[in-house]
């Protein structure tokens, strides 16, 4: 009996380290609880894309790219957790498709047909890929400060998105009473799960208040099941369902918004080795960790999808819980193959309301943030990087956070599609140049 607990108890023990091979009952809690965290974000981008095509996709059409794009990341997310050669860190990352892109290729899909999505998404993502394995040669230009203060940057940006999830989202009863106390009753179980629960049961808060929420929103018939097999039962993806257009001036702008990509994606690697390993990421994880983001997109993109990246919403759910157990990612990814083969898992992940999802959000996200000031600290509080982190964020937050502000109006659209409203991109070009220009020792 007492052999037996103590085996439970080392078998727990190994979810806190990347090796290990803990039993499934074991880590399938935790995958999925990952999984509910980005699931409904992870399907809403490429929908916007695909709608705003011309001609017009069908719906069904639409829900076809859709489960392609969930396939593509699930592979993404299991390479990058268990590297091929040099593609992926070997880091618990999970992949999902990028919310950056939306505005840009929504405008190419409308001007250029769904074809020049593709085409764009594809040689954008071998760049991005290529990036990665140069990473030496430029690995330098990003110091410790640099990273610290993107990082920062992500945390700011991503709580407004909590916000509107929290309120029901982009619908017409934004704010409702019913909405907010959904969001409220699951972060608030979220939050007594965390300090009464005891052992390893406290790190399952968020799987607890997803339930919470998910069963106060069926009392007040905010979900919906009715669709579950409006799909059919299994689906397969199509290789390239849209032929590719190559044009030069939507691959130009796009490679830039790769770029805006890549940075999230080492601020996101950065916080999880810095939150929940407590040590610096390697050049080898710098490299694997963008390959597989450009070279995902690539899968993504042969499937019809759009852009895969990492997903702070995970970074921020594994740095508050420290699972960081490879075999979780893992797990996770297939569950992402899974629901892209057989619709009706992925229509009923698809169900969970967005207050519930914002109330999950609520507790998650911020540990970005503080993740991001921990490393602002252990980058030191010189002269030199007070004055990098004070104007990066002055400038940053300033110049696309205030609503009474548009300081780019008067920019090239494609200047205005990387800038305008993406705090990350603004903060990280900030951050570099004055890494750039300012003197080593200002003290």
């Amino acid at each position: 009996m007492k052999q037996g607990k103590e085996q439970s108890l080392r078998q727990r023990e190994v979810l806190f380290t990347l090796e290990g091979r803990p039993g499934l009952g074991l880590v399938l809690p935790f995958a999925m609880q990952q999984i509910l965290a980005m699931f409904v974000t992870n399907m809403v981008p490429i929908g916007i894309i695909a709608a705003a095509a011309s001609p017009a996709l069908t719906e069904a059409e639409i829900y076809s790219l859709m489960q392609s794009a969930m396939i593509a990341a699930g592979i993404a997310t299991f390479i990058q957790v268990t590297p091929i050669g040099r593609l992926g860190s070997g880091l618990p990352v999970f992949m999902g498709v990028s919310f950056t892109f939306v505005v840009p290729l929504s405008a190419i899909a409308a001007k250029n047909g769904y074809g020049a999505v593709t085409g764009t998404v594809l040689i954008g993502g071998i760049l991005e890929g290529l990036l990665g394995l140069t990473v030496r040669y430029w690995r330098n230009v990003m110091a410790p400060v640099v990273s610290a203060v993107v990082v920062t940057g992500i945390g700011l940006s991503l709580l407004g998105t909590a916000a509107r999830s929290f309120g029901g989202g982009y619908t017409e009863d934004f704010g409702s009473l019913h909405n907010i106390f959904i969001g409220a009753v699951t972060l608030l179980v979220c939050l007594l799960w965390t300090v009464l629960a005891k052992g390893g049961k406290k790190q399952l808060s968020i799987l607890v208040g997803l339930a919470a929420g998910y069963g106060t929103a069926l009392l007040f018939g905010k979900v919906d099941l009715s669709g579950l097999t409006a799909g059919g039962w299994i689906a397969f993806p199509k290789l390239l369902p849209y032929r590719p257009v190559f044009r030069l001036d939507a691959i130009i702008s796009v490679a830039i918004i790769y770029l805006v990509s890549a940075t999230e994606t080492l601020g996101d690697a950065s916080a999880l080795t810095g939150g929940a390993l407590h040590r610096e990421l390697t050049p080898e994880e710098t490299a694997g960790v963008l390959t597989i983001d450009g070279f995902g997109s690539v899968l993504s993109g042969l499937l019809g999808g759009t852009p895969v990246t990492s997903y702070s919403e995970n970074i921020g759910l594994t740095i508050m819980t420290k699972v960081v157990n490879r075999n979780v990612a893992r797990v996770g990814g297939i569950i992402m193959v899974l629901a892209g083969f057989f619709p009706p898992v992925g229509r009923f992940f698809g169900t969970v309301p967005k207050p519930v999802i914002g109330g999950i959000l609520m507790m998650v996200l911020g540990q970005i943030l503080v993740s991001g000031v921990e490393m602002i600290a252990e980058a030191g509080f010189t002269t030199r990087n007070k004055l990098i982190t004070a104007i990066s964020l002055s400038v940053a937050i300033g110049f696309t956070a205030s609503s009474e502000v548009d300081i780019w109006s008067h920019f090239p659209v494609a200047i205005q599609s990387i800038f305008s409203q993406n705090v990350v991109a603004v903060i990280f070009v900030a951050a570099l140049v004055l890494n750039l220009i300012l003197p080593k020792n200002m003290d």
